[in-house]
């Protein structure tokens, strides 16, 4: 899970709670959309956990009312929804919202929730099996991901500092080659210019050894970056928060989406996707997989038609559930078809019109296995769709890490996240220091 920690509660509006164990009964015209079970095995602890899963069951999107009904070690709560309702959507987001309180329960009731049927018979049967939650990493943590991600841009970078330092003492020609090393390993001719004059202000002429210079080398790269670290979370805010993903094809939009779902459903927030990739039904398919695995509602509509439309069509919804954030997915586009990136355009107007401040986010993308052509990508995408943040993925299958540092000194955008593996806790909000130090190699701050 992301190091923010949980769902800040006054997020939500929190709905008067109607239950019959509070002596309230519920109009039978509201029918019930599931029911869902919380048994424990200490009648004391349901005192205590009952009332939380109520509040809980009632604040889950598209529920009017619940009935509780209490045994000695269980509670039975039936979902009721408006006459009008989609019971089918409700129970949708109620698994998702049961994965969240789950997570909250850690362990000290069991849940599972029913679908109710047409008739008002009860359907299948799920249980409720959060997944283990993380704790935040630890700073040694998280370097020795980065470490293990960043190892062929680290080797490189390790392995050609061993290599230039033939001589006791930092002189000119060592500077040279050091200058050329980091221009080789995708960092940029300006910061690697600068890095170059950084060391020689202050070390020119001075004792040397191998950690040393890695140490140097990690300290100016962190000062580069610290500027454009993610220090808070970018989904706080009144909901929903409108996260618009771009970037070319094979970037890794769609997964990247899917894992900061993930993370967020853990973490108690109520997301919904957008599948605006109407071009591929293969990531149509690949986000509503994802949607399933993370238990959120997916917004999907035939291939081939209009992905502006779509985006207008999440929105409308995400604010009438009261989601707190909605992940619109969008066709990957080479940055120089400039029909793709006025359609692109058009996606950030229409979202407009539902909320002036909508998108609040926009996120490029970027495969860092493409090296220095991340620069010309990331002005293509500014142009088009005012980008707002970078997602950096595939770090782990490249040796041009150190393209992060020259399209960040180029381009001075936030980096939100980068991607460090297949996992979904692989991708990982963006730090500085870290990053900088498991780029040379170093594993400890």
């Amino acid at each position: 899970m992301f190091g923010w920690g949980k769902k800040k509660p006054n997020q939500a509006a929190t709905p008067v709670m109607a239950s019959k164990a509070d002596g309230v009964e519920i109009a039978n015209s509201h029918p019930f959309a599931a029911l869902l079970n919380v048994q424990v095995d200490d009648p004391d602890m349901l005192r205590e956990v009952g009332p939380l899963v109520e509040a809980a069951a009632m604040a889950m999107t598209g529920v009017t009312g619940i009935e509780s009904t209490y045994e000695p070690t269980s509670i039975a709560i039936r979902l009721l929804c408006a006459p009008d309702a989609d019971p089918d959507l409700i129970f949708l987001t109620a698994r998702a919202g049961s994965l969240a309180i789950a997570g909250t329960l850690e362990g000290r009731a069991r849940l599972t929730i029913l679908e109710a049927r047409a008739d008002g018979s009860l359907g299948h049967a799920y249980a409720i099996n959060p997944s283990a939650v993380p704790t935040e990493l630890a700073p040694t943590d998280m370097i020795g991901k980065l470490v293990e991600g960043l190892q062929r841009s680290s080797s490189r970078l390790a392995e050609g500092v061993s290599a230039v330092l033939t001589k006791a003492k930092l002189d000119t020609q060592t500077l040279d080659d050091l200058e050329e090393l980091l221009i080789t390993a995708d960092l940029g001719a300006p910061a690697s210019a600068r890095i170059r004059a950084a060391l020689s202000k202050e070390r020119f002429g001075k004792d040397i050894t191998t950690q040393k210079v890695k140490e140097a080398l990690a300290a100016e790269i962190a000062a580069i970056l610290s500027p454009f670290e993610t220090t808070h979370s970018p989904f706080e805010g009144p909901g929903p928060r409108v996260i618009l993903f771009v970037g070319v094809n094979g970037s890794g939009k769609t997964t990247t989406i899917g894992k900061i779902a993930y993370n967020l459903s853990a973490a108690g927030h109520k997301v919904m996707l957008a599948a605006g990739d109407t071009f591929r039904a293969a990531a149509v398919e690949q986000l509503k997989v994802w949607g399933e695995r993370c238990n959120v509602p997916v917004v999907a509509r035939e291939t081939g038609l209009d992905a502006a439309g779509l985006a207008y069509e999440a929105f409308e919804r995400a604010k009438a559930e009261r989601m707190d954030v909605l992940l619109i997915d969008t066709a990957g586009r080479l940055s120089n078809k400039t029909e793709l990136m006025s359609e692109l355009a058009k996606i950030v107007r229409v979202i407009g019109k539902v909320d002036p401040l909508a998108p609040h986010e926009t996120w490029l993308v970027l495969d860092a296995t493409v090296g220095q052509n991340a620069i010309a990508q990331t002005e293509a995408f500014r142009h088009a769709a005012g980008i707002t943040g970078l997602v950096m993925t595939k770090l782990d299958g490249t040796a041009k890490g150190g393209v992060l540092v020259a399209v960040t000194d180029r381009h001075k955008l936030p980096i939100r996240f980068i991607g460090v593996g297949e996992h979904a806790d692989d991708l990982q909000p963006f730090s500085a220091h870290a990053f900088a130090h498991a780029l040379v190699g170093l594993r400890t701050l």
